[in-house]
């Protein structure tokens, strides 16, 4: 295939990926209202306000979008690999449809362990936090905003197993190169999860940390069962004398 051709199949996949996220948006919309009691369900005893006009309906769309990704997911994943799979052999394509199933299943267990692990304390924290000094009075449209965002960003984080997993069956990486990496990784585990925590307390950065360390811990473990030794690259040996 030319360029050309190339860049006309993916323009094609982004469409039909768009519409398929517009498609999932839409049928959220028909339960906007049990989304909305489900993500404020992790906050009790709290009335939310809105302050703006048109503050409510803008944060049920946001809503409605990203119920809309996360069920499109699977979809979106299955475009992707549609796209690559020219460029794959028949044994890289059998490894990534083998994991297809799992990107779907690793993203929804971030999106669950973020709504019943991490938004309770989180949530409590900032709730408590100078509530003797100033009552709190919390906006839907800013709550709404980082529960989301949380919760997509956990549930991408959940697929590093599924990645590694896959690059180690390709023959790209090895658990012996992660294993190496780990420092590394605890490192930038605790770096992402100051970022994405909406608390800076150490101890609800350490439930976003600590998982995401067992995750590469996980990485590195199928990474060495999936990892075979035909692919490891070729190296050129000196030879003897």
């Amino acid at each position: 295939m030319t360029i050309l051709q190339h860049l006309d199949e993916l323009r094609k996949s982004l469409i039909r990926s768009v519409i398929a996220v517009a498609v999932a948006t839409a049928l959220s919309f028909v339960f906007w209202h049990q989304l909305m009691h489900l993500l404020i369900r992790p906050l009790p005893g709290v009335q939310l306000i809105f302050i703006d006009l048109t503050e409510m309906i803008g944060t049920t769309f946001r809503v409605c979008l990203a119920a809309g990704i996360i069920i499109a997911v699977p979809y979106l994943t299955y475009e992707f690999i549609m796209f690559v799979s020219p460029a794959l052999t028949g044994k890289e394509k059998k490894y990534v449809f083998m994991v297809l199933p799992w990107i779907g299943l690793m993203f929804a267990g971030g999106v669950l362990f973020s709504y019943f692990v991490l938004l309770p304390p989180a949530l409590k924290f900032l709730g408590n936090f100078g509530s003797d000094i100033a009552i709190p009075q919390i906006r839907i449209g800013n709550y709404i905003s980082i529960v989301t965002r949380l919760m997509l960003i956990t549930g991408i984080i959940f697929e590093l197993p599924v990645v590694t997993t896959l690059l180690s069956a390709l023959g790209i990486v090895s658990s012996r190169w992660l294993a190496s990496k780990r420092k590394w990784a605890i490192l930038l585990a605790f770096v992402v999860a100051a970022i994405i925590t909406p608390t800076f307390d150490p101890v609800n950065q350490s439930l976003v940390a600590v998982p995401l360390i067992v995750l590469y811990e996980m990485s590195i473990w199928l990474a060495k069962i999936v990892y075979k030794k035909e692919n490891l690259p070729v190296t050129v040996e000196s030879a003897a004398p």
